[in-house]
């Protein structure tokens, strides 16, 4: 099954142009939203980061990871991420995979988890082992519903946990991809990749290739749980930009990453944290064993900032932003 994605993404239509480059961001204002960063890619730099936030998590706490895939091994590891999830006792959650490899089910799924030492460091959640529901979509141009994992009632928190990266279908995967595939279902997740035409895996790859619809289904997945979480009251976003392949975790034979890694960023806004990295990379002015080009060419290619844009224009968050540098 593989094989038959890596194959159909080679028709996906290819956007190359000086409109895929990020925006310029605008000059701040107080009401902007603030993406807190640090260069400690460390256990404590991340709780730093977070708390910078000034959000204190009440009730079931979710973080919300990749387990990444067997053979891989760009995702976030357990030594990083271990302090946060304990100091929030925190559940680490996830959802089964819409192809079938190692994480497509539960008990695979728990499996993988083990093995990459996520069960040593705290609970570990596949929030749809027991099913899914339809959550309402607040934008329904494509999807009509998101098929979250049935879990997810569980959870008072969310903790976006993502590793920014490339994707080879989405461009790059930050916390917009990480809450919307990934908090869909297996059945949500072909909802979506097949933008709104069925939920059945064995069928999505028909519906594939119409690259603007996919990022803008995902766009909407994401509102929609941002919107589960008190509209964004109970959920925090946080992006580790290190390893930064242009492979996603999801793939077991990722490219090794040639650009050095960045930092550790956070916001309460997702768009405005994903614009945030995207502007630290196209900034980057590359050098030798320092290469952004590849990045930069994966995003152009699958015209992946159309995420951000589609997401602050169905008013999920901004694109402009305050970064502020707490190292």
């Amino acid at each position: 099954m593989k094989r038959v994605i890596f194959t159909l993404l080679l028709a996906l239509p290819i956007f190359v142009s000086c409109c895929n480059q990020p925006a310029k961001k605008a000059e701040t204002t107080a009401d902007q939203p603030k993406v807190y960063m640090t260069t400690d890619i460390s256990p404590e730099g991340l709780v730093k980061v977070f708390e910078a936030l000034g959000v204190e998590p009440q009730g079931a706490v979710a973080v919300k990871i990749s387990t990444g895939e067997p053979g891989g091994k760009n995702y976030l590891k357990p030594e990083l991420i271990g302090l946060l999830v304990k100091n929030v006792n925190g559940t680490i959650v996830e959802c089964n995979t819409a192809y079938r490899g190692p994480r497509y089910t539960t008990e695979e799924h728990m499996k993988v988890a083990e093995d990459h030492g996520f069960t040593a460091i705290a609970p570990v959640d596949i929030m749809d082992g027991e099913g899914d529901f339809e959550l309402e979509v607040q934008d329904t141009t494509h999807i009509k519903y998101n098929l979250v994992g049935n879990h997810l009632k569980n959870y008072n928190f969310m903790i976006n946990l993502a590793h920014f990266k490339g994707h080879v279908m989405g461009g790059f995967g930050g916390v917009l991809k990480n809450q919307s595939i990934g908090i869909a279902s297996s059945r949500g997740k072909a909802y979506i990749h097949s933008v709104g035409n069925t939920d059945d895996i064995d069928e999505m790859w028909k519906y594939m290739g119409d690259q603007d619809g996919f990022l803008e289904s995902m766009a909407a997945a994401a509102q929609s749980i941002h919107t589960f979480f008190g509209n964004g009251e109970r959920i925090v976003y946080i992006n580790v930009m290190n390893n930064m392949s242009v492979d996603c975790d999801c793939s077991a034979h990722p490219a090794d990453p040639v650009l050095k890694d960045m930092g550790i960023l956070a916001s309460t806004d997702p768009v405005a944290l994903d614009q945030a990295c995207l502007d630290l990379v196209f900034g980057h002015t590359s050098s030798e064993g320092d290469d952004s080009e590849p990045l930069k060419q994966r995003i152009k290619e699958r015209h992946a900032t159309h995420i951000v844009d589609y997401a602050e224009q169905i008013g999920l968050g901004s694109k402009t932003y305050e970064l502020i540098n707490i190292d």
